[in-house]
């Protein structure tokens, strides 16, 4: 990588990135041990049953060392399931960081709650600890946490105030697949888990989600609520036995069983390809560590705590250090770089017109607020870390092997255009 300070590719200099960068971000990744299981299950005609998914349930649990695993269809059906596992219905409340994908907060709508939005820390961009406790009323039901891209939320403080008032933790987990908080794997701290392994996760299925528990209360309800078939675990429990047979939430979340197939293959292998993209990241944020104006979206060393499978990675921008240059400008010279990248995250859902003006139920008033007599109301400038954030943050590449060669062309992009940013004023 050149440390010389060369002129920009935007002001008609080389470019940064000169090698073609191959495989390197190329996911998932298929091999004949995919199509092979694929081709087992097509074989056995098992597409709809659930023999292939209970494995891959009980291996995915047991890589976490806890209890029970459901596979879902989507991501979103097992946060669904999992809010209406803790008890989350009509007139309740969770909260939610605004800065997430929609699928963390709009299931609520169908429980018929609705969400309360909490801002995000602006180094982790998960949800902010200090602003939990202020948002919980009488009927606050849940705190859903996100590890977001990848970065695993401040868990402790977290958990102390949900066992305080009596309120369950979703983790939404589906950035952060094999990350660790302290020490502990992402998705085994809240009371339930959910997440999505859609074909572009870290850990990649084809399309599907996983909720897991250890509360075997929260396990049955969320068999009973969308997996009909199986309702011969759930016949131990009082409360649910009398109405087996029919999904309670109308609704059926099983996983299709070529997704399990896939699912069971990319488990083996996961191990492995996680350590790879662990190595390459890092590789490429050790490199910029001393370059002002960006910084790194990763838990401290040494704190036992990493990034998960790296999706949807980040980068931290800092205007303030770069003479206040635009991001939109630090962008633009990236990409004349060769980096593939943008500004911003998520858009804040609290801004969003389906969480501010839409009626869904045809009631009269936007459904946020349809059943809850006040009304949440938090208009622009509400949560300012979640309303600015679009313009302090980046995406970066997502590396997934360790190639150095391949990797310096890319950090040396970042490099180069903060070192030419007061050319770019």
């Amino acid at each position: 990588m050149s440390t010389t300070k060369e002129k920009l590719a935007l002001l008609g200099g080389p470019k940064a990135i000169q090698t073609d960068p191959g495989d390197i971000f190329e996911w998932p990744i298929i091999t004949e041990e995919d199509e092979a299981a694929c081709l087992e299950c097509l074989r056995a005609g098992k597409m709809s049953g659930w023999d292939i998914t209970t494995q891959f349930e009980r291996e995915f649990a047991d890589w976490h060392n806890m209890k029970y695993a459901l596979g879902h269809n989507t991501g979103t059906a097992a946060l669904q399931a999992a809010m209406w596992a803790c008890g989350v219905g009509a007139g309740d409340e969770i909260i939610c960081p605004s800065i997430t994908y929609w699928a963390s907060a709009l299931p609520a709508f169908s429980l018929r709650a609705t969400v309360n939005f909490a801002d995000i820390d602006p180094d982790t961009l998960t949800i902010d600890p200090n602003d939990i406790e202020h948002r919980i009323n009488e009927r606050t039901k849940a705190i859903i946490v996100v590890h977001y891209c990848g970065y695993p939320c401040d868990m402790d403080p977290i958990m102390e105030i949900a066992e305080r008032y009596g309120l369950k933790v979703i983790e939404d987990a589906s950035h952060a697949h094999g990350g660790h908080y302290k020490g502990r794997l992402i998705g085994t701290i809240g009371h339930v888990t959910a997440m999505s392994c859609m074909s572009g996760k870290a850990l990649p299925i084809g399309e599907g989600g996983m909720l897991m528990t250890n509360d075997q209360e929260i396990y049955q309800r969320a068999v009973a609520w969308g997996h009909y078939a199986r309702h011969e675990e759930i016949k131990d429990n009082p409360q649910l036995a009398p109405f087996v047979g029919v999904p309670f939430g109308g609704v059926k979340h099983r996983m299709n069983q070529l997704s399990s197939a896939v699912g069971r293959v990319q488990l083996r292998h996961y191990a492995e390809r996680l350590e790879q993209i662990q190595k390459a990241m890092n590789y490429f944020w050790d490199q910029l560590e001393d370059v002002p104006g960006i910084k790194a979206h990763r838990p401290p060393k040494d704190s036992g705590s990493d990034n998960g499978g790296w999706y949807a990675a980040r980068g931290l921008y800092r205007p303030e250090e770069l003479d206040g240059l635009p991001i939109s400008r630090f962008i633009e010279a990236l990409q004349a770089e060769g980096v593939g990248t943008s500004a911003g995250t998520n858009f804040p859902l609290h801004l969003h017109p389906v969480f501010t003006k839409l009626d869904i139920y045809d009631e009269g008033k936007p459904t946020r607020i349809s059943t809850i007599p006040e009304g949440i109301r938090q208009p622009e400038g509400s949560l300012p870390v979640s309303e600015s954030i679009h313009e302090r943050t980046m995406s970066i590449p997502w590396f997934k092997h360790y190639r150095p060669e391949i990797i310096d062309e890319y950090a040396w992009a970042y490099r180069k255009v903060a070192q030419n940013a007061a050319a770019l004023l």
